[in-house]
């Protein structure tokens, strides 16, 4: 476990953590099974003690403190003062620096000679702090990434040095079926899963080509192409990832849903993964579930204080429906948690029907949509109203009798949330009367509509300050948002955000209140663009206008606005 275990075990049994019996009987019962541990470790083993319970005894006596990773976020400046290859090979990880002493966590306290060499490098004085082996791995995997090619991927792969945990029962399967031939393969798209982690991708895309195989992974809401394996192993690694989904390796003529669970650096993910046959082979894509970064809460959806009190206002209406629009991939499905998170209270009861159930929610009945035994949207949800619901949430509205459902729940004391694809917050009145919903049901059920886009966030790490350009001041000035002393920000490009100069996004909101002159417009059957035209003359901002707004803000660039809001109309 460290450098030291001899005087460890000293140290436990005079602190009366354990006994001298107990230390000989360890040493008596090593066996060939235990091969290459030590006493210390066979005590953490058998359960006898903890690791953390072991170093906070350590730290106690050598005067350091003992420090938990996990939720702990470190900044990109003190990141940055430990070079990778630094950090990787001390298995250490900066924590804070005060004058000219830094900080940093190791699982080993006895290491001195690390420090001493940080302290030679960095030129600076080096402290230690105590945390876990399993904590520092974890640490430098997410902060420490060594960016590598393909082909030292596949070389990694045949060295066998690396691996992806896979849970679920495909493990037993696929351990049972796995021979020498088949594991560097299996290693391989691990590997893929692992980079695109690694890399914050919500998606990868594998993509046979005419002469080759093309992997793309969709980081920040944008493709971008990785290095790629040989074509000659694209049948191999397509049929890897069906078997890990659950699919039918022998059926290329149709399209597969499957579901993989992967447990990588800690965390456990699922991945919803979709075939679909092309012309040079099967396109697969598998969509990333992180449940451990779901961003539940309103403030960490990127409003602005005044739209987010009156979008507080609005879910806590007591009935009535509200729709959040926009296309796949905007980000919806987070709103509608965020929403639920809110509101979850336990004096109300809160079922939702999704399909597929994404996340599950502590304190929220889900319904998870099975149209292969019958068990549609509007037929769950016309059972779950018979559970007294306060609130309900719909995961889409998409034909006539789950909206008429919906809409008859929300005015009969249900707040129903749900969404819809389009393009705009107004629309959703259109599309709603453009399925059949009788237009008197649509003006007295819906209470707001919320459009959203999702931009990409400008590098904290690389963040400088630039002059508009020309297309520049035209946009704000037609938004009235030009003036002297404007500044826009940029990202420069650096490691951090892969020379992107983009780091994470956040939602721009569009909101459509409803009100007696809204509803009569409604009622009367008015076209979208009058409805728009009408709310924007009461003071709803469009999805441009709240954009630029954050571009002013340096949060994100006035082009990624641009190019997320082509279709809003001023």
């Amino acid at each position: 476990m460290t450098s030291n275990d001899e005087y460890v075990l000293q140290l436990l049994i005079e602190n009366g953590a354990i006994t001298h019996e107990q230390v000989d009987q360890l040493r008596d019962s090593m066996t060939i099974a235990h091969r290459g541990m030590t006493i210390v470790d066979r005590i953490i083993h058998e359960g006898i003690m903890s690791e953390t319970d072991i170093l906070g005894i350590i730290a106690a006596q050598l005067g350091m403190e003992m420090v938990s990773l996990q939720g702990l976020e470190v900044s990109p400046e003190i990141r940055d003062l430990i070079p990778v290859e630094v950090a990787r090979r001390y298995r250490v990880v900066p924590l804070y620096k005060v004058d000219n002493t830094l900080t940093v966590a190791m699982s080993d306290p006895f290491d001195f000679d690390a420090l001493d060499s940080l302290r030679y490098l960095l030129k600076c004085n080096v402290e230690g702090a105590v945390t876990t082996r399993d904590e520092i791995k974890v640490a430098l995997d997410k902060y420490y990434v060594v960016e590598s090619t393909m082909d030292e991927m596949i070389n990694q792969v045949q060295d066998g040095t690396v691996d992806v945990a896979v849970a679920g029962p495909q493990e037993l399967t696929d351990a049972s079926v796995a021979t020498e031939t088949d594991a560097p393969i299996i290693k391989l798209v691990s590997l893929i899963m692992l980079e695109a982690y690694r890399h914050r991708a919500s998606d990868i895309h594998l993509e046979p080509m005419e002469k080759r195989f093309r992997v793309r992974y969709r980081i920040d809401g944008v493709l971008h192409e990785v290095d790629s394996p040989p074509k000659r192993l694209q049948a191999a690694i397509l049929s890897r990832v069906k078997l890990m989904a659950g699919m039918k390796i022998s059926e290329k003529r149709i399209p597969q849903d499957g579901r993989i669970q992967v447990n990588i650096l800690g965390r456990e993910l699922d991945l919803r993964v979709s075939t679909v046959p092309a012309s040079h082979g099967e396109s697969v894509v598998m969509r990333i579930l992180d449940k451990q970064s779901l961003a539940l809460g309103l403030p960490k959806l990127g409003f602005f204080s005044d739209d987010q009190q009156m979008f507080e206002n609005i879910i806590r209406l007591p009935d009535g429906i509200i729709l959040i629009t926009g296309p796949t991939g905007s980000g919806k499905t987070t709103t509608l948690y965020a929403c639920l998170s809110e509101i979850n209270k336990p004096d109300r009861k809160i079922i939702t029907v999704e399909n597929p159930v994404e996340y599950q929610l502590s304190g929220i009945n889900q319904v998870n949509v099975n149209e292969d035994i019958g068990l549609t949207f509007a037929a769950a949800l016309r059972s779950i109203l018979r559970q007294a619901p306060n609130i309900v949430m719909i995961g889409e509205i998409r034909d006539k009798e789950t909206a008429n459902i919906a809409i008859e729940a929300s005015l009969t004391g249900h707040l129903v949330f749900s969404t819809l694809h389009t393009n705009d917050a107004p629309s959703a009145v259109t599309r709603l009367l453009d399925i059949g919903v009788k237009p008197f049901l649509v003006a007295s059920s819906l209470r707001a509509a919320m459009a959203q886009r999702l931009v990409r966030c400008v590098c904290d790490s690389c963040k400088e300050e630039h002059p508009a350009t020309p297309t520049e001041q035209k946009v704000l000035k037609v938004a009235s948002l030009d003036r002297e002393d404007l500044k826009l920000w940029k990202g420069r490009g650096c490691n951090r955000c892969a020379l992107t100069g983009y780091y994470g996004r956040k939602g721009i909101f569009e909101i459509f209140r409803t009100n007696d002159e809204i509803q009569r417009m409604i009622f009367e059957k008015v076209t979208a663009a009058v409805l728009r035209a009408r709310a924007r003359e009461m003071g709803m901002r469009t999805l441009r206008e709240d954009g630029l707004r954050k571009a002013v803000a340096g949060i994100t660039t006035v082009e990624e606005v641009l190019r997320v809001t082509m279709g809003d109309i001023d």
